[in-house]
């Protein structure tokens, strides 16, 4: 009972760290009033955004080799503190340069280093409820936005928007310092509580998982598998999370409000996708749960472009939030589900590269397309279509070949 009760404690404790690491998700509040005080145009800044995505792969590497050794307490009290820290000395930078290294890289590497702590610390103590917990911390740094941008609004129209970055940065630093403190680290190997009480020997069984490093992922087909899978469902929703405003103003007529309360529905349809498919996938199983995201984003594509109506756009944004947050739920679990436990923070963090190569190139793209056909989308939403029909294809590779070596051990065994 008291394991339980301790595991829910840690991941209480890591959502509350990646709230407080999830401000990064508001700089698109701040960027108006920065570009206003520094005289920089608001494309330089959202740069630093760019940069501070860009870098993830490198902490997530870096952070999980530690957390992989029971350091996740301090990892990701080091990664809050320092990202609270770098966030609040944004607003006194007084160059591009300076943004782009204490927002971009410095912020980026500290929030990435809690994020990997955080992740990979805690669903090892759920193998019996992986996509649950992990959708359930991603989620938190997915949400963290609707919380901290009225929060950041009334904090730049009351002090100015360099203290509104100093005021929130130093209260996030010490909030998510106080989360920090009921983190302690799982065994490289848990199997999960309700099989330990039960007589069965073949649900623990099912829970443990060959553990596999770096090198040994990197020699199964499963691994590329994995990252292509993960870019390509990750792109779709890249692609309306840095678009989504433009795309309800251009191509749907919605006044610029009206735009903004969309992108606010899609954060939320985000953060609610990472809790719902997580806790789908404990059920139907990781791979099942991809095959049915991948399908509802093609989907939702094949509207936006054949249906030129308001209700459209509404039940595309909410259908393409849910599978972005799908997307990143379900596949710390796939990550874990194929390469075992021991080794999840560095093993994880080389397939979030995935996750990375598709937010370089999904806005460039979509960007691109657009402003070459006078702003309409419907370019971008087929390059789409075309990206996430592969992914699907490629999830139906990989559920035939779990299926042929599932079937392969049985015959083993008996």
């Amino acid at each position: 009972m008291k394991k339980e009760t301790n595991r829910w404690v840690v991941l209480i404790s890591s959502m509350g760290i990646l709230l407080c690491t999830g401000i990064v998700y508001t700089f698109s509040v701040f960027a108006g009033p920065l570009a206003e005080l520094r005289g920089w145009t608001v494309p330089d800044i959202m740069m630093a955004f760019a940069i501070n995505s860009a870098v993830g792969p490198i902490p997530m590497i870096f952070g999980g080799y530690f957390t992989d050794r029971g350091w996740a307490k301090w990892i990701a009290r080091i990664g809050v503190v320092l990202f609270g820290i770098s966030f609040a000395f944004t607003g006194q930078a007084t160059s591009i340069f300076q943004l782009y290294l204490i927002y971009g890289i410095f912020g980026g590497f500290a929030q990435n280093f809690a994020y990997s702590a955080c992740l990979s610390n805690t669903i090892r103590f759920f193998p019996d409820k992986k996509g649950l917990a992990s959708g359930l911390i991603t989620g938190g740094m997915g949400g963290a936005a609707i919380i901290a941008a009225p929060i950041a609004n009334t904090l730049i129209e009351r002090y100015g928007v360099s203290q509104a970055f100093w005021r929130m940065g130093l209260a996030y630093a010490l909030v998510g310092f106080c989360f920090s403190l009921f983190i302690r680290s799982a065994p490289k190997q848990i199997v999960p509580l309700a099989d330990t009480a039960s007589e069965k020997t073949s649900a623990p069984a099912k829970a443990i998982t060959a553990n596999k490093n770096w090198k040994e992922m990197l020699a199964t087909p499963a691994f590329y598998l994995l990252i292509l899978m993960f870019a390509m469902g990750a792109f779709s929703g890249l692609m309306i999370a840095s678009n989504a405003s433009l795309i309800g103003q251009s191509m749907f007529g919605l006044s610029a409000s009206a735009a903004a309360a969309y992108v606010s529905l899609y954060s939320l349809s985000n953060t609610s996708g990472r809790v719902f498919w997580g806790a789908v996938s404990d059920r139907i199983g990781q791979i099942r749960a991809v095959i049915i995201i991948y399908s509802a984003i093609i989907f939702a594509f094949v509207l936006l472009v054949s249906v030129n109506q308001v209700w459209a756009f509404a039940v595309g944004v909410v259908t393409l939030g849910l599978c972005f947050g799908g997307v990143m739920g379900v596949f710390p679990g796939l990550v874990m589900d194929n390469f075992g436990p021991a080794n999840q923070g560095v093993n994880y963090g080389i397939v979030f590269i995935g996750f990375s190569s598709a937010a370089f190139v999904a806005p460039k793209v979509t960007a691109s397309l657009a402003a070459a056909n006078n702003g309409d989308f419907t370019k971008a939403f087929y390059v789409a279509i075309g990206v996430v029909l592969i992914g699907l294809g490629l999830s139906l590779v990989y559920s035939k070949r779990k299926t042929t070596i599932a079937k392969a051990a049985v015959e083993m065994v008996q």
